[in-house]
C-alpha cells in the first residue's frame, strides 16, 4: 500500500516505519494516525516480520508534536474523539507481539513523546529533545503520556516534566530511564538494527509471550502478575521452540527456532 505520510520498508525480518512529514517536523495529523493504524494492521498480519523500528524523516525530528492547525479546531466532543482514536493506535503499538523500538532522531515533543512511550524500547540520537509540552498550549496529554511516563520515569519526575512542559536532552533522558541508550546521529538506525538482530535470534513465541507478560505487569497486582506469568510459562512449555531451545543447549549448538 502507498502511504501519503509514512514510508514502510521491510528488510529481511525487520520492518521500519518512517514518519514522513519532514516539512512539518513529522507532526501527527489525522491522516498520519489513520495510516499508522492501517500500517500496524498490515505488519501484524505479516508473520515474516519479527521486529519494528519507528523513526522520523530527516535529522531534526522524530515527531515534533500534533498538528496545531487540527488541534485548534477541537471542541469538547471532537477533542475526546481525537484522544480516543490516537490513544487506541498507540495502545495497539504497545500491545504488538513483536519488539517495537522508537529510534528518536530529534524532537519528540507532546504526541511525539507519547508515541515513543508506547514503543517497547527507546533509542535516541545525541540531538534528541524529548518532552510533554502540552501545557504550553493550554492542553494536557491525550495519547497516554500521563499514564505511561510515570510508569517509566516515576511519578515525581513525570510530574516535573508534564507540569513544567520541560524538555530534556538525550543524555538526561537516558539518565532518568526515559530512553534506553543514546547513539550518534549517523549510528542510530545501524545500532537499532544491530540490537534487533540479536533480539529476533530468539524464538518468536517466547518473544511474544515475554512482551505480553511485561505489559501485563503494568496493569496487574504482583500476585495476579505472577499467576499470569506461570500460565504463560505453561503455554511456552508446550511449543516446539521450547523443546528445540533446551535440546540445543544440551547438545551445545545454536538453536534453530521456527516460531512453532
Amino acid at each position: 500500500m502507498n502511504y501519503q505520510t509514512l514510508l514502510l520498508e521491510k528488510n529481511d525480518a525487520i520492518a521500519k516505519i518512517t514518519l514522513n512529514r519532514p516539512d512539518k517536523l513529522n507532526a501527527l495529523n489525522n491522516l498520519m494516525m489513520k495510516e499508522l493504524e492501517t500500517c500496524i494492521k498490515d505488519i501484524e498480519q505479516s508473520p515474516s516480520i519479527r521486529a519494528l523500528i519507528i523513526t522520523g524523516a530527516g535529522e531534526k525530528a522524530f515527531i515534533a508534536g500534533a498538528d496545531i492547525n487540527e488541534l485548534h479546531e477541537l471542541n469538547q466532543i471532537s477533542g475526546r474523539q481525537f484522544a480516543e482514536f490516537g490513544s487506541s493506535v498507540f495502545s495497539r503499538i504497545e500491545q504488538m507481539q513483536i519488539p517495537v523500538v522508537a529510534a528518536i532522531n530529534g524532537y519528540a515533543l507532546g504526541g511525539g513523546c507519547e508515541f515513543a512511550l508506547a514503543c517497547h524500547i527507546r533509542f535516541a540520537s545525541e540531538n534528541a529533545k524529548i518532552g510533554q509540552t502540552e501545557l504550553n498550549l493550554g492542553l494536557i496529554t491525550g495519547y497516554g503520556g500521563s499514564q505511561r511516563l510515570p510508569r517509566i520515569v516515576g511519578k515525581s519526575r513525570a510530574m516535573e516534566m508534564i507540569l513544567s512542559a520541560k524538555i530534556v536532552d538525550a543524555f538526561e533522558a537516558e539518565r532518568i530511564g526515559l530512553v534506553n541508550k543514546v547513539f550518534k546521529q549517523d549510528e542510530l538506525l545501524e545500532k537499532t538494527v544491530e540490537f534487533l538482530k540479536t533480539v529476533i535470534s530468539k524464538g518468536a513465541k517466547s518473544l511474544a509471550l515475554a512482551i505480553e507478560c511485561i505489559n501485563a505487569s503494568q496493569e496487574l497486582s504482583l500476585a495476579a502478575g505472577l499467576a499470569f506469568e506461570t500460565k504463560k510459562f505453561g503455554e511456552i512449555c508446550g511449543t516446539k521452540d521450547f523443546k528445540e531451545g533446551t535440546l540445543a543447549f544440551l547438545e551445545k549448538r545454536k538453536a534453530n527456532f521456527k516460531g512453532e
